[in-house]
């Protein structure tokens, strides 16, 4: 029997997709091998990695003037990449919003003058800080934001106004989960194990322009030019994450698109905020209007009852709902494939507990 998987990531997968995959392992489309077995220099593998890129830009509607690439080495190497990659004057802004947000300012401070210019780390991170173009240096190589901060649970529900200096934004923990404006952005970047497949696969999105910036130190592997002008074929991708991608891509076309999927996000958000705030046991501190609809954390008044919660919930199959290490408690992320049955199943299990522990 499948359980309601709550992980922060990796994360649960669409059931139709992990059928599809599922029944192609052994044998796909007729090739006598898996996708894990083929070579990524064949015909067969470089359909799938052109209709995962063909797919993600009608999804995204990304520009023409943008690049793709599906590359190795997790969002956490696009830290250090990033100021590499991106390296006219030697200097870039970060907004610490998160642990991940604080872990690539600090990365970037390796290679470049990286500056600090707004955090809520003083609040435990529970808002999102308003930037203004005053406080952005105009001589800055880029402006880098988290969209969504998966540990805390807070997202950036405006674009800050960076003028003409780039704005890099790591969607790891939110890519495909709402519509957007790419031509806002120089950069996007993303983690794929939480709304885009296994873990394996880094998504780069990057305008054209920003493509000839990169430091005459990069090494080649980590330049995004080396990737996006070899069709992300430059070495062995990581090709069986890259094709779950594509079936999943598939899946949210079918469905009806962003649009459709992040009406049903914010749907499953509502009817778990709704009882958190109504609720006389469990709490969430974060303020309202910075709230994620991919990462809800949530308390009870005490560490003793929070244990009691998580051992009946994994029993009741509502599962990998401890809160990070960092901040304890409960986190529910209840990403693109999070069903709304499971958000539903959640709310209903901690209505029973509440009245079970008064």
């Amino acid at each position: 029997m499948r359980v309601y998987n709550f992980s922060a990531g990796p994360s649960t997968l669409p059931l139709e997709v992990l059928e599809k995959v599922q029944k192609k392992l052994i044998n796909y489309e007729n090739s006598g091998m898996s996708v894990m077995e083929m070579s990524h220099r064949s015909k067969e593998y470089e359909a799938i990695n052109t209709e995962a890129e063909v797919l993600l830009r009608e999804l995204m509607n990304i520009p023409k003037n943008y690049e793709v690439a599906f590359i190795q080495g997790g969002a956490s190497l696009q830290f250090e990449a990033l100021p590499l990659n991106i390296n006219k004057n030697g200097k870039a802004d970060y907004v610490v919003t998160g642990i991940w947000a604080e872990k690539a300012y600090k990365e970037a401070k390796k290679f470049i003058d990286a500056k600090e210019i707004a955090s809520s780390k003083d609040k435990s991170f529970n808002y999102i800080p308003k930037i203004t173009k005053s406080m952005i240096r105009s001589d800055a190589d880029y402006l880098h934001i988290c969209q969504n901060n998966t540990i805390v649970g807070t997202r950036f529900n405006y674009i800050p106004e960076a003028g003409n200096v780039p704005i890099v934004n790591d969607l790891s923990s939110c890519i495909l989960s709402e519509e957007m404006d790419v031509s806002k952005y120089g950069v996007l970047y993303a983690g794929a194990q939480k709304n885009i497949g296994p873990a394996g696969m880094t998504l780069i999105i990057v305008r054209n322009d920003l493509l000839d910036s990169t430091h005459a130190n990069c090494p080649t592997i980590l330049k995004w030019k080396t990737h996006t002008e070899a069709k992300s074929l430059y070495h062995t991708p990581p090709s069986f994450p890259t094709y779950v991608a594509m079936e999943v891509f598939r899946y949210l076309k079918k469905l009806g698109g962003i649009k459709v999927m992040q009406k049903i996000n914010e749907d499953k958000a509502k009817m778990l905020y709704d009882f958190i705030d109504n609720s006389k046991m469990f709490s969430n501190n974060i303020v309202k209007e910075d709230r994620s609809i991919m990462n809800i954390p949530f308390v009870t008044p005490c560490e003793e009852l929070n244990e009691k919660f998580l051992k009946e919930a994994k029993a009741a199959g509502l599962t990998t709902l401890k809160g990070h290490k960092l901040v304890g408690g409960m986190r529910a992320s209840i990403y693109n494939a999070m069903p709304t049955e499971g958000v539903k199943a959640l709310v209903d299990f901690m209505k029973k507990f509440e009245k079970e522990n008064k």
